[in-house]
């Protein structure tokens, strides 16, 4: 698949940018302190989201570009978003999902802190195959030059999109008024940069849709599917409660894209980065749609085991902490 013009032009590199600015100023502001100390708190939970995150996620993002047979470049861009960490809208998902919003703000805060580490290692181990390939066909086509993952640009990348989540952090503590306002316009942000994102692509590059082949769509949805699946298969496995599985199974499946975009763009250059940010747009467009799909059938299977939670809860408020609830997990129990 070739781009033949860059995917954005100038202006909208830069519209694209502030909105990812606006985007994770408000994730900041929707967490605390105490949201990272939830980590020591629950971490049998966490460990496991994890490792779902970051040892599921990127596996399958790899294994599906060797399946379908991805071009190089467009195999890296899946890998780049099966490493990323997990995105803001994953808790608003788990609060209609009727999972546990509290472990999905603090998997979203632990796996945003956690991917500076991890990101490089797992680039390193998932997409330097697949950046030896587009340099060795470049230099079959005559045109030479190199094709690495240019690690420390995504760390930098990494830490900037950080520097406004500590402020939003800030903002919280200072007025609770203002920071959820702010989380508001980040949620409603989110929705416009996809529309931003296709609408400048439609009326720029309105034949790209054809011309994108059909394992690419496959690529941008099937890496959101598989890590619902595979992320509430493992929770379940580890005999964690529904709703956390609920939590660990949208929280894998939905990643940062705003990250994914900033990282492109920072750290790229055409024809590979427009070709890098079309898959990239793609996976954000079909997650909401996939996540919403999953989460009107995790909210009308989740209903009992909720009702269950939530009673157990009033009663341990009347009756003491160590109080259980005789009612079954699950009607069938």
């Amino acid at each position: 698949m070739e781009i033949e013009q860059q995917l954005l032009n100038v202006l909208e590199q830069g519209l694209l940018a502030f909105m990812i600015l606006v985007i994770m100023f408000g994730m900041g502001a929707s967490l605390t302190l105490q949201d990272f100390r939830l980590v020591l708190e629950r971490p049998r939970g966490v460990l496991i989201g994890f490792l779902s995150q970051f040892g599921l996620m990127p596996a399958l993002a790899y294994g599906l570009a060797r399946l379908l047979h991805l071009p190089p470049e467009l195999a890296v861009a899946l890998v780049l978003i099966g490493c990323l960490p997990g995105g803001t809208t994953s808790n608003m998902f788990a609060y209609f999902a009727r999972g546990s919003v509290a472990m999905s703000i603090t998997m979203t805060a632990a796996s945003t802190v956690m991917a500076l580490f991890m990101m490089p290692i797992l680039l390193n181990v998932y997409a330097s195959g697949f950046a030896r390939e587009v340099e060795a066909s470049a230099a079959a086509m005559g045109e030479g030059g190199t094709f690495i993952i240019p690690h420390l640009n995504i760390i930098l990348s990494l830490l900037l999109v950080l520097v406004p989540v500590a402020a939003g952090m800030l903002l919280r503590k200072i007025s609770l008024g203002w920071a959820k306002a702010a989380e508001d316009t980040a949620s409603f942000t989110g929705i416009i940069v996809i529309l931003f994102l296709l609408g400048s692509v439609v009326i720029r590059h309105g034949g790209l849709f054809l011309q994108t082949p059909g394992r690419v769509y496959l690529a941008s949805v099937g890496i959101g599917v598989s890590g619902f699946l595979f992320g509430y298969g493992l929770a379940r496995i580890m005999r964690l409660p529904k709703r956390y599985c609920r939590t660990i199974s949208l929280e894998t499946g939905i990643q940062n894209g705003p990250i994914a975009f900033a990282i492109i763009l920072l750290s790229f250059a055409d024809p590979y980065q427009s070709q890098m940010l079309w898959l990239a747009i793609l996976y954000s467009a079909f997650i909401v749609m996939t996540s919403s799909f999953i989460t009107l059938f995790y909210r009308r299977i989740g209903t009992y085991d909720w009702e269950v939670h939530n009673n157990e809860r009033i009663h341990q408020r009347l009756f003491g902490h160590d109080y259980i609830s005789p009612l079954p997990v699950h009607p069938a129990e």
